[in-house]
């Protein structure tokens, strides 16, 4: 048990859990330097690698029979914990603002929503499993999230990196509510009040 604790799949999973930090690093140096692109632009390569381990964690682990618990388990915390972070970031340092903060609103809660009704699930032996839409989902958040990491240093580079990463951000947040309702529509059937 203890090797599989350590398997490549898992320790994929362990590095986007540590790279959280170190992206949120990033941003205190930035506020620090004159020039803030490095910040950013290192934040955004260790996103793009955070993001990228995450198909593979899972890939990886099924196709050499290296699934285990602390991988299911942890696998959509590091998820969460990236993009909680990152959004947090973002709408610290003011590259979401105003009516998109909604955008982002929306994600975290969904993603609560959704975690806590999973929890409740599994008690019950309920799986829900994670929808063809659901990933798509995931996958616009992720390029959502790396314009907006990239944001005014990206936008020296290609004009409107920002506004293109606030419209992928909304984009997700609609299909965030989607799946977020889709979820709960197939949860309620297992609900049962006292």
């Amino acid at each position: 048990m203890a090797r599989r604790a350590y398997s490549i799949p898992n320790l994929l999973t362990y590095g986007r859990i540590l790279a959280v930090p170190v992206i949120v690093l990033c941003f205190f140096v930035e506020g620090r330097l004159q020039s803030s692109d490095f910040a950013r632009w290192t934040a955004l390569g260790l996103f793009v690698v955070a993001s990228i381990t995450d198909f593979l964690d899972g890939y990886l682990a099924r196709i050499w029979k290296q699934t285990s618990n602390i991988g299911r388990m942890l696998d959509p915390i590091a998820d969460k914990l990236l993009v909680a972070s990152v959004l947090l970031l973002m709408a610290a340092d003011g590259t979401i603002a105003g009516w998109t903060i909604w955008a982002a609103i929306i994600i975290l809660c969904r993603e609560i929503l959704v975690s806590g009704l999973r929890e409740y699930l599994a008690e019950l032996k309920v799986s829900v499993p994670v929808t063809r839409i659901a990933k798509w989902k995931t996958t616009i958040q992720m390029f959502a999230i790396a314009f907006l990491l990239a944001g005014p240093a990206g936008d020296k580079v290609l004009p409107y990196t920002t506004e293109v990463g606030i419209g992928l951000l909304w984009i997700a947040a609609l299909i965030t509510m989607y799946t977020g309702y889709d979820y709960f529509r197939a949860g309620l059937k297992h609900i049962v009040d006292e």
